[in-house]
């Protein structure tokens, strides 16, 4: 059965991804509530448009086609039905505290078109957009009691397409987010990999409703064979039991799942900004992982049953064998200079996007660590990152392949 997905590797040529261009839940970033929607700055809009349309373009001309998550969004919402079914759901998570607001909100989102409804499901619901929209005076009361500006908060992490969900050989993994602020995201990918024409068959690996958190960035497919998670800030050990549980029973190829134990600190938020290959046998790296790195090797048995063993050593040393290289070279971040690291992995200087073996997308900002790919053979695609790094991802964090050719 066609499910329009094909993902089993981290370089196989990349034909299709699904990115989002950073829409008005930009411009709904306030100071004082960064930290509760998980940014350190606020980019500027219209310039993180022209940066992402960049990007784009970068794919597109590279041959890929790139569709966006607010098409297919848009798109899962084949009938009136589905389209209630969504506007419920988007309301029973959005923290709504009274009856009124509830009320006025679905009454709004309602009146708009599919397309429209998404975007304003993304951007989130300023108080004064809602007020514009009714004629009962306790509307205008109570907004102007309340001094929390939104009906619903934004949800600017969104361009970061690569968390959400991942795609995992033809199938998907839908996730529990970490955070309260992320976890609306995947309403999206619900809707998609349930409704959608043309992704609605693909086999479940891990679903939103689950209780303990999973994110994208933590999941590489380094071979048809070899999964890696990282047990990280953001994803949690019964997660990746599970995972592992239903990919290597259920999958045709996945044979076994690297648990990579990383820090849990925000620079070492997800597996992807530590560590990704960018070629059959080379990687970016952290420096600080480059001396002993702990990894849980997981396994069914020929009884089916899962075993688990600890394998600690140099990152270098595991890939090699798991992967059946005679070789492997790590490129670290900033060249390996504590300076330079620190300073370009802020900025993702690790966490790139291959589209093909040894061809990848990197941050122009990141300079040094790039001059350290072009040394170790590696073609790079350059792309303006001023406005974009500001919402602390990468090109890989960005991207969401939906059909890579095999390795």
């Amino acid at each position: 059965m066609e499910t329009g997905i094909h993902n089993t590797s981290e370089i196989g040529r990349l034909k299709k991804v699904m990115l989002h261009r950073p829409g008005r839940e930009l411009e709904n970033l306030m100071p004082e509530y960064l930290e509760r929607l998980l940014f350190d700055d606020i980019p500027y809009l219209k310039e993180a448009q022209r940066e992402h349309d960049a990007f784009a373009d970068c794919l597109r001309r590279s041959g890929v086609e790139v569709v966006y998550l607010a098409d297919l969004a848009a798109e899962s919402l084949v009938n009136s039905e589905v389209r209630q079914e969504f506007i419920r759901e988007f309301l029973d998570e959005a923290d709504l505290r009274e009856e009124r607001l509830r009320d006025g909100l679905k009454e709004y989102l309602s009146s708009l078109g599919d397309r429209e409804l998404i975007d304003t499901c993304m951007a989130g619901v300023r108080r004064s957009e809602l007020r514009q929209e009714t004629a009962k005076l306790g509307d205008y009361v109570s907004a102007a009691g309340d001094v929390y500006p939104f009906a619903v908060d934004p949800l600017p992490n969104l361009y970061f397409t690569r968390d959400p969900f991942a795609t995992i050989g033809t199938g998907v993994s839908i996730h529990r987010m970490h955070t309260a602020t992320r976890n609306r995201e995947t309403l999206f990918g619900k809707f998609i990999f349930q409704y959608h024409p043309e992704y609605k068959n693909a086999p479940r690996w891990y679903d939103r409703g689950e209780t303990s958190s999973l994110e994208g960035g933590d999941i590489l497919v380094l071979s048809p064979e070899v999964l890696a998670v990282g047990i990280s800030q953001r994803t949690q050990e019964d997660s990746i039991d599970q995972l592992a549980e239903t990919v290597l029973s259920q999958s045709e190829t996945f044979r076994k799942v690297l648990a990579f134990n990383i820090p849990k600190t925000r620079s070492f938020m997800h597996l992807d900004t530590v560590f990704t290959m960018v070629d059959r046998d080379k990687f970016t790296v952290h420096p600080n992982i480059l001396q002993q790195i702990t990894v849980f090797v997981m396994e069914l048995d020929e009884n089916r049953k899962m075993k688990i063993r600890q394998e600690d050593g140099r990152l270098e040393d595991i890939l090699k064998e798991h992967l059946h290289l005679d070789k492997v070279t790590l490129i670290p971040c900033g060249q390996g200079s504590e300076i330079d690291a620190a300073r370009e992995q802020w900025s993702d200087g690790s966490n790139t996007l291959a589209i093909a073996p040894g061809e990848v997308v990197v941050y122009s900002r990141n300079y040094v660590t790039n001059r350290s790919l072009e040394e170790a053979g590696i073609k790079l695609h350059v792309i303006p990152s001023a406005e974009l790094s500001r919402g602390r991802g990468g090109p890989r964090c960005m991207s969401m392949p939906l059909w890579r050719e095999d390795p």
